[in-house]
């Protein structure tokens, strides 16, 4: 079968391995993968600017997958299932686990940052971290998993109806952080550097407001909420300027939650900080029971799963095209398909 590596930093290789076989250890299933989304951290990787992350490594964590085989003891999934792929486990039970926070493990690993992904024509992988539905298609079941992304950061900031949420970055995981947002029935407003992004932002996800981040974004706000301003921020540029920016932005009693990350330090003005009590949270990853809910709501029509997916490549191409798509200027989410 064919696997896609990256070597090093802006070095990919190409594999030919044996494909797994059928018999499986307990708990096992043999995927085959449909789909897989580019996701902000392959990017980085490419470039060699992601956290947490060493070389080389099979890509891919955004997955639409079928089963293949299953072990013996597996329940939950048959042959010929369609799936979205919970990519992150942890293999050895820590604190934060014990406590329910699956998704910030001390011993947490991610597919395609951690340990190998779904670049690759088949895996193995255990069963229970398998979402099936075959109601849905595979570009929306690759999609699941940055929705989960956006769902847990908006359940992070614990939004009420009567909020002011202001989510800053309208790439993926904002858009689908907003569509979040939206079901909690708070005032959304999003912002962006990119006034093509934003017009593009509310075609998807139909919010009613919008700043650009290079304006008086202050006077913006407190004109356009009459004096006010947004009680829960979330951002997700993982830019340090935006981030150390939305200690400004926010209201007393607000809360600002980080979803997107960089390598540096965040500093703020400890005074103004402690002056309008403001909570500050970060979101990493997702839940487990955050990917079944995201299916029930894409089934329902209630998330729309596919409408910024903006470019496609096959897999046999991704040696040629992958670095493309840096140049690409309405790039939101692209698939590769298999």
């Amino acid at each position: 079968m064919n696997v896609i590596r990256l070597k090093e930093p802006g070095v990919w290789e190409q594999l030919g391995v044996e494909r797994p076989g059928e018999v499986l250890s307990s708990g096992n299933a043999l995927l085959k993968v449909k789909k897989i989304g580019v996701c902000g951290t392959d990017l980085h990787a490419f470039k060699g600017q992601q956290p947490f992350f060493s070389y080389p490594r099979i890509l891919g964590h955004e997955l639409a997958v079928e089963v293949v085989a299953v072990a013996d003891d597996v329940t939950n999934v048959s042959v010929g299932d369609k799936c979205s792929v919970e990519p992150y486990y942890n293999d050895i039970i820590g604190q934060a686990v014990r406590r329910g926070k699956t998704n910030c493990g001390e011993h947490l690993q991610v597919l395609g940052v951690h340990v190998d992904g779904g670049m690759q024509e088949y895996f193995v992988y255990p069963a229970k971290f398998l979402h099936a539905t075959n109601a849905l298609s595979d570009d929306q079941l690759a999609m699941i998993e940055p929705l989960a992304i956006g769902c847990h950061a908006v359940d992070r900031a614990d939004i009420k109806e009567d909020d002011i949420v202001l989510v800053i970055g309208v790439g993926p995981i904002g858009l689908g952080t907003i569509q979040f947002a939206r079901l909690k029935s708070a005032k959304v407003i999003a912002m962006d550097i990119d006034d093509a992004k934003l017009k593009q932002c509310q075609e998807i996800t139909k919010v009613k407001h919008t700043i650009n981040a290079l304006g008086n974004v202050e006077a913006e706000l407190t004109t356009l909420l009459n004096g006010d301003l947004p009680t829960v921020i979330l951002d997700a540029t993982g830019n340090p300027t935006s981030m150390m920016n939305t200690f400004k932005y926010a209201a007393a009693g607000g809360t600002i939650v980080f979803i997107g990350l960089f390598m540096g330090d965040i500093v703020f003005h400890d005074p103004s900080f402690h002056k309008k009590e403001l909570t500050l949270k970060a979101s990493r990853a997702a839940m487990g029971e955050d990917f079944g809910r995201i299916i029930r709501l894409i089934e329902a029509g209630k998330i729309d799963a596919t409408s910024f997916i903006t470019h496609r490549m096959h897999f046999d191409d991704v040696p040629t095209e992958f670095e493309k798509l840096y140049n690409q200027k309405d790039l939101i989410k692209a698939i590769i398909e298999l």
